[in-house]
């Protein structure tokens, strides 16, 4: 091996010749463990449903990257809503919550339903205007989501409606 080994205690790779000159903010120079009793309320949220962030930029200084939870209660649905320029990626933990959007790649626009289990993924795409629902009338659905930015943007709307391409 060419470069040199990496001292205990000098950090994990500081031979490497394109470190940062100037030192990380605080809560970008070490790893972070939030606690599932830890989490933060105080983010967008839709009638309906309860977010709850893990990692942000708030949270932990996230600059690219938002990810949580959302708890919707039996028997509820979502108010309709898009992310704005957020992929979303969700990953079902418990309960069976359905997703709604309307698909207008047809002649006519049809509202299409995903009807998931514990353990799916479901994947939105930057503006597409959806809603979550959760038809079981006693156990709550919880997801897990991620997104594509450091905070949960979130632009609830009047009706599920297809947006044009450019989002707006």
């Amino acid at each position: 091996m060419s470069e040199p080994m990496t001292t205990p205690g000098e950090g994990f790779h500081p031979h490497l010749p394109d470190a940062p000159a100037n030192p990380a903010a605080p809560l970008r120079n070490r790893v972070h463990h939030v606690r599932a009793d830890a989490l933060d309320g105080d983010t967008a949220q839709t009638g309906g449903m309860r977010r709850f962030a893990a990692v942000s930029g708030k949270t932990v200084g996230s600059e690219k990257l938002w990810m949580g939870q959302t708890h919707v209660a039996p028997a509820t649905a979502s108010s309709d809503h898009h992310h704005g320029e957020s992929e979303t990626a969700i990953h079902v933990v418990s309960g069976h919550p359905e997703f709604v959007f309307l698909d207008d790649s047809g002649d006519e626009p049809e509202e299409v339903r995903l009807r998931t289990s514990p353990g799916d993924y479901i994947f939105v795409p930057p503006f597409v205007p959806h809603r979550e629902e959760n038809p079981d009338p006693t156990q709550e659905a919880v997801v897990v989501i991620a997104r594509s930015t450091q905070e949960a943007i979130v632009v609830n709307l009047p009706r599920l409606y297809a947006l044009p391409a450019d989002g707006s």
